[in-house]
C-alpha cells in the first residue's frame, strides 16, 4: 500500500502526473490517515532525527527509485571542463567590480584568496564523500549518510536555494553582457516597473529565455552537454587569457594605490560575497553517478579545475584593478567597460563575448547539478518522487531539470544581483560548513566500533570547534577594532581540534581516496566558512531565516511524513533488525510501542 503501489504504478506509467506521482505515501491516501500522522510527528521527527543512512543504501536501494540508470559517459578530463565550466562566471566578471568598487578596492585579489582557501578546503571534503558515495544526491546524500534525516532535510532545502539563486544571478548577469555585446548599457534590455521595490522592479525577458534554452540542453544529453560544456570552455579560457594579457599591457600601477582603502574588514566582507564565485564546484561532485572511474575521475576533476579557476581569478583581479581606480569599475560589466576606458574599444566586444560563454556553460552545469539533487532528493520522498524520474532514452532526469530552472527563470525575471549574490553565499557556506563536520563524524565515529567515552569526546570536540568559530565570526562582526576576543576564541578551536587529532581514534580509515590532514583540515574548512557567514549583511540573514522557516513548515506537514513512511515501507527497512540501518546514538532506536499509531519505529531511507 501507500509507497510501494506508487512506486509500481511510476515504473507503469512513465512520465505520468497523478497524485500517487506526487503523494504515494500511505500518510496521504485519506484524510484520517492524514491526521493520525500529523498526531505522531513528535514521534516520526525524534525518529527521522536520530536516523542516518548507510553507504550501500544510497549506492543502490534509494538510486534504484528513479527506474532507469543515469549513463556512466564522464572521465575525470569531462570533471575538469565541468568544473572550469561551472565556476568562471558571474562571479568573476560581475561581482569581481562589483566587490572591487564597493568592499575591497584592489585588495580584492586577496578576497579571492580567502574565498578560494576555503573553497579549496570544501573540495577536499566534498571529494572524499564522492569517491566512496558516487551518487547523483551530492552533499544531501554526504549528510544523510553522517549527519541523519532531518539534517540532510534542512541542508537540500538551502542547496536548492543555492542552484536557483546561483543560475538567476548568472542568468541576470548574461543579459548584461549581451547588452555590451549589442553596443547598449547593461540595463537597457530590462523593463524598469517603477511601482515595485528597486531591488525587485527591474524585469528581466532575456534571462528567462536564456533559461529556458539551457534547460532544452540539459534534458537532452548529459553527454551532449560535457561536449557542448568542453567547447565553450576552451573558447572561455582563451578569452580569459585575453583579458589577462591586455589587462597587463594596460597596467598603471598608480591604479593599485591605495591597496586596500575598505581595510581588512572590506577584504573579508568581499571574500563573503566572492564566494559565490566558487560554488560551481559542488555541481560537479553530483555528476560522480555518471562517472566511469569515480576513485581516480572525482579527485582530479574537482582539485585540479579548483586549482586553475583560484588561479585564474586572481589574475583577472588584478589585471581589472590596474586598468582602471577602483572607484572608476563599473559594476555590470567591469571587464568590458575597463577595456574601453584604456582605449581597446574593440576589446569590450571581444570580453562580452567571452563572459557570455562562460556564463552560459555555468548555467549549463548548473542545471545538471540541481536537477541530480533534486532527483536524488526526490528517491528519498522528501519531494513528491515524480521528481525522481529519469527518461528511459536520455537518461537524464527530465521532470526535476524543468522544475528547477523555471523556478530559476522567475526568480532571474525579478530579482537584482546584489539581492542574490549575498542570500547564495549564506547558503552555500553553511552547506560546505556541514559537509566538514559529516567528514570529522564519519572519520571518528562508526555505530559499534566507536566506544561510548570517544563518542562524547567526539561531540565535545566539534562543539567547540563550531562554538569557537561561531564566537569568532560574531566578535568580528560586533568588534570594528578589538582583538581580545581572538586571543580566547582561536586557541579555543586550536585546543579543541589538537584534542581530536591526539586524544580520540579515527573509526574509519577511506578505502579508495582520504582528505588530507584530518581533523586539521576539516576544522579549518569550518571555521573559515563560519568567519566568512560571519561577514555577510543582516537582511540577508533575515532572508535566510524566512526561507529555513518554510522548509520546515514544509517538512513538518509533508516531508516528514513521506519519508517516514518511505521508510517504513522499503525493502530495506524491512532488514533493519539485521542492522541494515544504523541509529546516531547507539541504543536510539524507538520500540513499536511507543508508536502513537502503532507503526513500525524502524528507521529507513
Amino acid at each position: 500500500m501507500g509507497v510501494n503501489d506508487g512506486d509500481e504504478g511510476l515504473r507503469r506509467r512513465g512520465c505520468s502526473c497523478t497524485k500517487n506521482d506526487f503523494l504515494p505515501e500511505e500518510s496521504f491516501q485519506s484524510w484520517g490517515n492524514y491526521v493520525q500522522a500529523l498526531k505522531a510527528t513528535p514521534f516520526r521527527l525524534k525518529d527521522r532525527v536520530l536516523t542516518r543512512s548507510l553507504d550501500t543504501t544510497e549506492i543502490h536501494e534509494i538510486k534504484a527509485r528513479s527506474e532507469h540508470e543515469m549513463k556512466k559517459t564522464l572521465t575525470w578530463w569531462d570533471l575538469i571542463w565541468f568544473g572550469i565550466g561551472a565556476v568562471i562566471g558571474a562571479g568573476i566578471f560581475v561581482l569581481t567590480g562589483q566587490e572591487a568598487r564597493q568592499e575591497a578596492g584592489p585588495a580584492v585579489v586577496l578576497s579571492f584568496v580567502v574565498s578560494g582557501l576555503s573553497a579549496m578546503l570544501s573540495v577536499f571534503c566534498y571529494t572524499e564523500f564522492a569517491v566512496e558515495i558516487p551518487v547523483a544526491g551530492g552533499s544531501f546524500a554526504y549528510l544523510r549518510v553522517e549527519l541523519g534525516d532531518f539534517v540532510a532535510f534542512v541542508a537540500a532545502g538551502n542547496i536548492l536555494l543555492e542552484y536557483v539563486i546561483g543560475g538567476a544571478a548568472v542568468a541576470r548577469s548574461w543579459t548584461s553582457y549581451f547588452a555590451t555585446l549589442c553596443n547598449k548599457q547593461p540595463e537597457d534590455f530590462r523593463i524598469i516597473v517603477h511601482s515595485m521595490p528597486e531591488d525587485y522592479g527591474q524585469l528581466d525577458p532575456i534571462a528567462v529565455g536564456v533559461s529556458a534554452v539551457i534547460c532544452i540542453l540539459a534534458v537532452v544529453s548529459t553527454k551532449g552537454s560535457s561536449r557542448f560544456n568542453y567547447i565553450a570552455s576552451i573558447i572561455h579560457v582563451v578569452v580569459i587569457l585575453f583579458i589577462i594579457i591586455g589587462g597587463f599591457a594596460n597596467a598603471d600601477t598608480k591604479n593599485y594605490k591605495p591597496f586596500a582603502p575598505f581595510g581588512t574588514r572590506g577584504v573579508f566582507k568581499a571574500s563573503a560575497v566572492l564566494f559565490f564565485a566558487y560554488i560551481g564546484f559542488d555541481a560537479v561532485s553530483t555528476m560522480a553517478e555518471e562517472t566511469k572511474n569515480p576513485a581516480k575521475d572525482i579527485p582530479i576533476g574537482l582539485v585540479g579545475s579548483m586549482a586553475v579557476t583560484t588561479l585564474a581569478y586572481c589574475l583577472l583581479a588584478i589585471a581589472l584593478c590596474l586598468m582602471q581606480p577602483y572607484y572608476a569599475i563599473n559594476i555590470d560589466a567591469p571587464f568590458s567597460v575597463a577595456f574601453e576606458a584604456v582605449g581597446w574599444d574593440w576589446a569590450k566586444y571581444v570580453v562580452a563575448f567571452g563572459a557570455l560563454k562562460g556564463m552560459t556553460t555555468v548555467l549549463l552545469v548548473s542545471a545538471v547539478g540541481q536537477a541530480r539533487y533534486l532527483t536524488h532528493i526526490a528517491r528519498t520522498h522528501m519531494m513528491p518522487p515524480w521528481l525522481a524520474q529519469v527518461h528511459r532514452k536520455t537518461g537524464t532526469p527530465v521532470n526535476a531539470t524543468i522544475v528547477m530552472l523555471t523556478a530559476t527563470a522567475i526568480i532571474a525575471f525579478f530579482t537584482k544581483l546584489n539581492v542574490l549574490s549575498n542570500l547564495l553565499s549564506i547558503s552555500t557556506l553553511f552547506i560546505f560548513m556541514l559537509v566538514a563536520v559529516a567528514l570529522l563524524v564519519r572519520r571518528y565515529y562508526v555505530s559499534g566500533v566507536t566506544t561510548t567515552a570517544n563518542q562524547v569526546k567526539l561531540i565535545v570536540c566539534i562543539l567547540l570547534i563550531l562554538i569557537s568559530s561561531i564566537a569568532t565570526a560574531a566578535y568580528w562582526g560586533l568588534s570594528k577594532h578589538g582583538w581580545i576576543g581572538y586571543c580566547i576564541t582561536v586557541p579555543i578551536w586550536f585546543l579543541g581540534t589538537l584534542y581530536l587529532a591526539v586524544f580520540v581514534p579515527q573509526a574509519r580509515a577511506p578505502k579508495l581516496w582520504g582528505v588530507p590532514l584530518v581533523p586539521w583540515l576539516p576544522s579549518a574548512s569550518i571555521a573559515i566558512n563560519i568567519f566568512l557567514l560571519g561577514s555577510i549583511d543582516r537582511a540577508s540573514f533575515a532572508r535566510f531565516g524566512v526561507w529555513t522557516v518554510i522548509l520546515l513548515l514544509y517538512y513538518i506537514f509533508f516531508g516528514l511524513h513521506a519519508s517516514y513512511d518511505t521508510a517504513k515501507a522499503s525493502a530495506e527497512n524491512d532488514r533493519a533488525a539485521g542492522g541494515t540501518w544504523k541509529q546516531m546514538e547507539e541504543g536510539g532506536a524507538i520500540s513499536s510501542a511507543t508508536d502513537p499509531n502503532n507503526t513500525s519505529a524502524n528507521p529507513g531511507a
